[in-house]
């Protein structure tokens, strides 16, 4: 089964996810992301995205619509080979990752990147795995 790895830090994580979810505040305007992703053979699939507000770099594009207190919209990127996270350490906290019914946190303290890939566990390039 194809699922979403997660790799930094000198760890690994395998989640048995067809989909999830991606959300974190901004470091900036303290509202909330999230982005809603797919995984698509051997690649991520943005599907859609909201802005709880605007601001700081987080605008959203005209084709948002509000809903709930919410910009929604669909970005239209092509599916992307890996999603690479900055792990700063001065928001306060991570990236949280939701999909079948689980969630984990990651990136919360300083360090280097995190890279999410689609992959089996068996598959999985351990020698891709950041030790910064």
């Amino acid at each position: 089964m194809t699922g979403l790895c997660i790799a930094g830090a000198g760890k690994m994580l395998w989640l048995a996810v067809a989909a999830f979810t991606l959300s974190w505040t901004h470091s900036v305007e303290r509202t909330g992301w999230e982005e809603d992703w797919k995984i698509t053979g051997a690649a991520l699939q943005l599907v859609e995205a909201r802005i709880r507000g605007s601001g700081a770099g987080m605008e959203p594009p005209a084709t948002a619509r509000l809903e709930g207190g919410w910009w929604v919209y669909s970005p239209g990127l092509p599916p992307q080979p890996e999603v690479v996270l900055a792990a700063s350490g001065a928001t306060g906290q991570g990236w949280k990752i939701c999909g079948g019914g689980d969630c984990v946190e990651v990136g919360a303290a300083a360090g280097g990147p995190l890279r999410l890939r689609a992959c089996r566990p068996a598959d999985f390039d351990r020698s891709s795995v950041t030790t910064e």
